[in-house]
């Protein structure tokens, strides 16, 4: 994860990768960039507690054994367990959250398309859960990049033309070849 300060709007930028997601209750701002990866940005717009994950599949069926949190979070089934409870651990509470939902980019026209299982597990992880998906930019054939912004609620999407295309398709395709080279595990608990 990246920490910046934006030059033109003067607010702390977090920038997460495939894995992470981030959780604030103050006024800042989270950004990514998706190609078939889905984020989900959530926050209670009471409490002003919100995040965003990004992640790249949407489960893992064999999990075993223990390894880094980030490990685990390349997953949808922890990214969405992992972020919900972080935002529960800052005050936020179940009935309360809002999600909106990005990605899941058809970007690999060779490869199975990643985004359609992502885009079905996470509405299936959403209303399995009761929650309420507030707003969308889901599918279509070009990546996106996200700002976020969790204090009120705010996202930005900018829909990334082809040579992003090309470049975020090849980082994707690197990361699916890589993903299972390690295992997955972790400190969450799945209910």
């Amino acid at each position: 994860m990246q920490k910046s300060i934006d030059p033109v709007e003067g607010i702390t930028t977090y920038k997460i990768l495939p894995g992470e997601f981030y959780v604030t209750n103050t006024n800042e701002r989270i950004e990514t960039i998706l190609g078939s990866c889905i984020s989900a940005c959530v926050r209670d717009p009471v409490s002003g507690v919100g995040g965003m994950n990004h992640f790249m599949l949407p489960m893992d069926k064999n999990s075993a054994g223990n390894a880094e949190l980030s490990d685990a979070n390349r997953y949808g089934n922890y990214a969405m367990e992992n972020l919900v409870n972080a935002l529960l651990k800052q005050g936020a509470k179940r009935e309360r959250l809002e999600f909106k939902i990005f990605g899941g980019g058809r970007i690999m026209s060779s490869q199975t398309n990643i985004g359609w299982y992502n885009i079905g597990f996470v509405f299936d992880y959403v209303y399995t859960e009761g929650y309420k998906v507030v707003s969308q930019d889901i599918g279509d054939i070009f990546p996106r990049k996200i700002l976020y912004y969790p204090n009120s609620g705010r996202a930005r999407v900018k829909r990334l033309n082809a040579v992003n295309t090309q470049s975020l398709a090849a980082e994707e395709n690197n990361y699916i070849n890589n993903i299972g080279s390690k295992p997955v595990g972790g400190d969450v608990e799945l209910f």
